[in-house]
């Protein structure tokens, strides 16, 4: 099994959409057997699905996440665990485990309307991973 996750710093990323990195793990029998980063350069919210399922992932875990992005994943096939917080390899081995916290409704709800372009974007005030920051 091939699992990605949304990755910065050693944290799940709370954004999809923006995130520059995945961490990507082969678990076979319930243990992590390889660990790898693999850069996104600099592809946005539609590429994603595209390079995990290029990539042969099975599940991805993340943060927040907005519904087209949740479809394109449905489509590709792989397994959406999002509305994940804190330590990417803590959050891989609670799901190993089935003991992963995550949110089924998380969503990043503020894609409708306006642009992601000139002056970069933050997800300060806006619904991500489940809960308002």
């Amino acid at each position: 099994m091939r699992i990605a996750v949304t990755y910065e710093n050693g944290e799940v990323f709370q954004h999809f959409g923006h995130t520059e990195r995945f961490k990507v793990y082969d678990a076979e029998n319930g243990a992590v057997q390889v660990a790898s980063i693999v850069n996104t350069n600099g592809e946005g919210h539609g590429a994603l699905a595209h390079i995990l399922k290029n990539g042969q992932v099975d599940v991805l875990i993340c943060g927040g996440i907005g519904g087209d992005a949740k479809r394109a994943l449905a489509e590709a096939g792989i397994q959406l665990y999002a509305g994940v917080r804190g330590e990417a390899d803590q959050a891989v081995a609670d799901f190993l485990a089935d003991r992963l916290n995550f949110d089924p409704q998380a969503q990043c709800d503020h894609h409708g309307g306006h642009s992601h372009g000139e002056g970069g974007h933050s997800c300060g005030a806006h619904r991500c991973g489940g809960e308002t920051k």
